[in-house]
């Protein structure tokens, strides 16, 4: 039990920013390195000198990320009930929130990969890849990286959810990075090495596929290895569906798939907005959106890494060192996605075009896109902690506000709004004006709750009842 100690007294004890770093510095250079895998496929691809290749990854993209939204709606969840079960001393609950964690991940997953094979050519075509020459790429990826390859990608980010909720933030990011180091390594031997030319698309998607299951075996080594001195059971028990743990899990995480979703559905609209203005600007687009990513992955990876200290010392209720938590880590976060924001403004024209390198008006629109897309980096970094904090409480009505808020209610509307009034670019500004927006209902929302709270309060309901 030396390692749970360990876990115990950098939740209660050790000085909050060292507490921060220790859990937030491993889920943050996974996720930086998850981004770098992401524009890896984007620059073997851009290579191939093809606007279309390039649309049908960008195309893609929302129908792989669906994964990330069924895996955050089981891990973020489950890693919220694990922590603060943890915090109340109530490990019977945190194995049995694992438990249903790792199972309901799996099914509803394979019910996705089923339903994308059987709807490929539709669901291609609503993605925004209708044009010929993207659609049959198009396919392909997607035959390889969600109908094949979905559950391995799923159970890699929910494991990393699980173990990261027991303050094992180091192993969690080796194996998140892990599965983006071998994607950057597979990319090109799968590209230009195994498959014939003209299989590129497809190359990509297998390296990506086969990164994440070696990702998730390790994983699966991990807690195998653990399982003494764990809390987390993958054995399927039939007292996971009892004492209210699926609602709580479903609850917390639902905000958590849905900002996911509702993230993959505004990207959906957006590509189908700029395809009507033609490939070059699409292709520019989608570019620019995965560099855009860097800023928000930081963000994500650092709210991620505090959520179990959060949730920790909400449930054994030492909320003073919980906010502490909250307001640096958000501060940290909104510095970085600056930082992030500053670079795109600067160097917009070289970033796209060592995705670009060919002489096309993408490169020229992909830059302009970025500067737009960047501004709203800060209010973004700052929702995710606010978010995130009410996940790991287990507030999931404010959380699913600022979810469906942040991607959905407002940016969609406004890109229908202000492509009337600017045409091409007015889809664009419609995401940075929304970051804006949903900043302020964040901050808004946090006070409000803070200020409800005493600095040494009880557990109130931070865990659901047994039966």
């Amino acid at each position: 039990m030396k390692d749970r100690a360990a876990e115990t007294r950098l939740f209660e004890q050790a000085p909050i920013v060292r507490a921060i770093l220790a859990l937030a510095i491993p889920t943050v250079i996974s996720q930086i390195i998850l981004v770098i895998y992401n524009m890896a496929d984007t620059f073997f691809i851009g290579l191939t000198g093809s606007d279309a290749r390039i649309t049908a990854v960008t195309v893609c993209m929302p129908a792989f990320m669906f994964l990330s939204a069924i895996s955050n709606l089981f891990g973020v969840g489950g890693a919220s009930v694990i922590a603060r079960a943890l915090g109340a001393g109530d490990e019977r609950t945190a194995r049995n929130a694992a438990s249903f964690a790792f199972w309901g991940c799996a099914a509803v997953t394979l019910l996705y990969a089923a339903a994308a094979r059987l709807g490929m050519d539709a669901f291609v075509n609503l993605l925004g890849g209708s044009a010929p020459e993207v659609h049959a790429e198009a396919c392909q990826y997607l035959i390889w990286t969600v109908v094949l390859g979905g559950l391995a990608t799923a159970w890699n980010a929910l494991l990393g959810h699980l173990v990261r909720s027991e303050g094992r933030s180091l192993q969690a990011g080796f194996g998140i990075a892990l599965g983006g180091v071998l994607n950057i390594g597979l990319d090109p031997l799968f590209m230009f090495v195994l498959l014939p030319k003209g299989r590129e698309v497809m190359g990509a998607a297998i390296a990506t596929s086969l990164s994440n299951l070696i990702a998730t075996l390790y994983f699966l080594a991990v807690i195998a290895r653990n399982r003494r001195r764990s809390v987390l059971s993958l054995r399927p028990r039939a007292e996971a569906l009892r004492g209210g743990i699926p609602g709580d899990v479903l609850a917390t995480g639902l905000p958590a798939c849905l900002m996911t979703l509702c993230e993959n559905i505004s990207y959906a609209v957006l590509d189908n907005l700029m395809a009507l203005s033609g490939m070059l600007m699409q292709a520019g687009l989608g570019v620019a959106k995965k560099v855009n990513m860097l800023a928000h992955c930081m963000a994500r990876g650092m709210s991620q890494g505090v959520l179990p200290l959060i949730g920790y010392n909400y449930a054994s209720g030492n909320h003073r060192r919980m906010r502490s938590a909250v307001v640096i880590a958000t501060s940290i976060s909104v510095s970085l996605a600056a930082a992030c924001m500053a670079a795109c403004l600067l160097f917009s024209r070289g970033m796209i075009g060592v995705f670009i390198q060919h002489k096309s008006d993408s490169l020229v629109y992909g830059a302009r896109f970025l500067r737009i897309l960047c501004l709203g980096g800060p209010f973004s970094a700052c929702a995710y902690g606010v978010i995130s904090f009410f996940q790991a409480v287990g507030e999931s009505r404010k959380s699913f506000v600022l979810a469906i808020l942040r991607k959905g209610v407002l940016d969609i509307p406004l890109m229908f709004l202000l492509l009337r009034r600017i045409p091409v670019y007015g889809i664009v500004w419609a995401t940075p004006i929304a970051d804006v927006l949903c900043c302020a209902a964040a901050v808004a929302l946090f006070t409000a709750f803070i200020r409800h709270l005493s600095p040494e309060a009880g557990l109130g309901r931070a865990l659901p009842r047994r039966a």
